[in-house]
C-alpha cells in the first residue's frame, strides 16, 4: 500500500537582506532536508525545541508556505508546487488546524458560517442543505448544533478549537496538519480535544501531522514520532522505541526533561548553550555544539539517518543505542573536553 503523504528532501530557506540597496546578505535554513512519511489513517508527530522548523514543514505540506527544495507527495499526487487554481482542489483532502483558536477565527462572523466557508468555497452542496451539515459537524464536535448563529467570542477556547475543528472536517479531508492545537489551551481542556480529535482519527479514517512540543501529548496521540532540530530530523519512529530507548542524545535530552507520567526514575540531562542560529548552522552534525559525545568527526561529517537495532532512523554518529565507539574518537573532542549532561541547561 502506498503512502498517503510522502515528503522528500524538502526545504526552505528564507533570504536575509541588508544594506542600502536591500541585497541578500544570507539565508535562514528554517528547513533543510526532511524525509518522512504518514500512512491513511495514521498520525505523525512532529516534535522539537521552539525554532526547530516543525511549524514551518506543517506549513509547506498545507501548501500554506512554498518550498524551496524537496518533494511533497499526496495521495499519489506532487503537490510541490501547485498554482492557486491547482491548491483549490487540494484543499478537499487536506486541511490545517491552527494554533490559536481565536485568532484562526474571524470574529465578525457566525460560527455557522465560518464552518460553512470550506463549502461555499469549494461549491460543495450537501444533500440536506448547508445549515443542516454545518449543524451536525457542530454536533460532530461536541458542541450544540443550535449555537449556529452565535459568534466566536461567545464561546470559550476549547469550544472554539471544537469549531476550527468543525471547519476542517467540513470538505472531509483525508488529512490533517494540526499546528500545537492545544498548546493554547488551559491543561484540563487540552485533554478533551485530544481525546476528540482520537475518536474523529478512528472514525474517520483521518491521517494527522501533528506538531507539538508537548512530549506527553505527542505521545498520548501519535503513532510516529519525529525529533527535530536546527531544521532536520535527527530521529523518526515508533512512539514506543522512541520513548522507551531513545538512540539520539537531543531526543534522550527531550524525555529526562519531560514529566513521567509512569512514575519511572529518570536521570535529568541538562544541555549547554543555546541552539546555533539556522542562519550559520554549525558544519556536520548540528547538534554537535550541544552534545556531551560530540568528537571531530561529528564536526567533519554530517550523519545520516540510519535504521538502529531498536527500530528507528537517527541521524547520529554515536546513538545511544550503540553501546561502544571507535577507539581514539574521544581524545579528539570538539570542543576540548566533554561537558557532564548532568550539568547543562534544555
Amino acid at each position: 500500500m502506498s503512502h498517503l503523504l510522502e515528503v522528500t528532501g524538502l526545504t526552505k530557506h528564507f533570504p536575509v537582506r541588508g544594506g542600502w540597496l536591500g541585497r541578500r546578505v544570507g539565508v535562514i535554513r528554517a528547513v533543510d532536508g526532511v524525509d518522512f512519511t504518514v500512512d491513511r489513517g495514521a498520525t505523525l508527530g512532529l516534535v522539537g525545541e521552539s525554532g526547530c522548523g516543525k511549524t514551518t514543514t506543517g506549513r509547506m505540506v498545507a501548501r500554506l508556505l512554498e518550498p524551496t527544495g524537496g518533494r511533497i507527495v499526496f495521495d499519489g499526487e506532487d503537490i510541490t508546487h501547485l498554482n492557486r487554481r491547482e491548491l483549490r482542489g487540494l484543499r478537499q483532502r487536506l486541511q490545517v488546524i491552527f494554533q490559536d483558536p481565536y485568532s484562526s477565527l474571524n470574529p465578525r462572523q457566525t460560527v455557522g458560517r465560518i464552518v460553512a466557508m470550506p463549502l461555499v468555497v469549494n461549491g460543495i452542496k450537501p444533500p440536506g442543505g448547508i445549515k443542516a451539515r454545518v449543524q451536525e459537524l457542530l454536533e460532530l464536535v461536541g458542541l450544540n448544533p443550535e449555537h449556529y448563529n452565535r459568534y466566536p467570542h461567545e464561546f470559550s477556547g476549547g469550544q472554539r478549537q471544537r469549531i476550527g475543528i468543525a471547519r476542517a472536517l467540513a470538505v472531509e479531508p483525508s488529512l490533517v496538519v494540526a499546528d500545537e492545537p492545544v498548546s493554547a489551551l488551559d491543561v484540563s481542556i487540552q485533554a478533551q480535544i485530544i481525546n476528540l480529535m482520537r475518536r474523529l482519527q478512528r472514525d474517520l479514517n483521518l491521517a494527522f501531522v501533528f506538531i507539538a512540543h508537548d512530549l506527553a501529548v505527542v505521545r498520548h496521540f501519535c503513532q510516529r514520532i519525529a525529533v527535530m532540530y536546527l531544521g532536520r530530523i535527527v530521529e523518526i519512529g515508533d512512539r514506543d522505541a522512541i520513548y522507551a530507548t531513545p538512540a539520539h542524545p537531543y531526543t534522550k535530552a527531550l524525555l529526562s526533561a519531560a514529566p513521567d507520567v509512569h512514575g519511572e526514575a529518570r536521570e535529568r540531562i541538562r544541555l549547554e548553550g543555546d541552539v546555533p542560529t539556522p542562519l550559520n548552522p554549525p558544519s556536520g552534525c548540528r547538534f554537535r555544539t550541544r552534545c556531551w559525545k560530540a568528537v571531530a568527526r561529528c564536526a567533519e561529517a554530517e550523519p545520516p539517518l540510519r535504521t538502529v537495532p531498536t527500530g528507528q532512523q537517527v541521524a547520529c554518529h554515536f546513538p545511544e543505542s550503540q553501546q561502544s565507539q571507535p577507539t581514539g574518537t574521544t581524545a579528539d573532542a570538539v570542543s576540548g573536553s566533554r561537558p557532564d549532561p548532568r550539568t547543562a541547561e534544555v
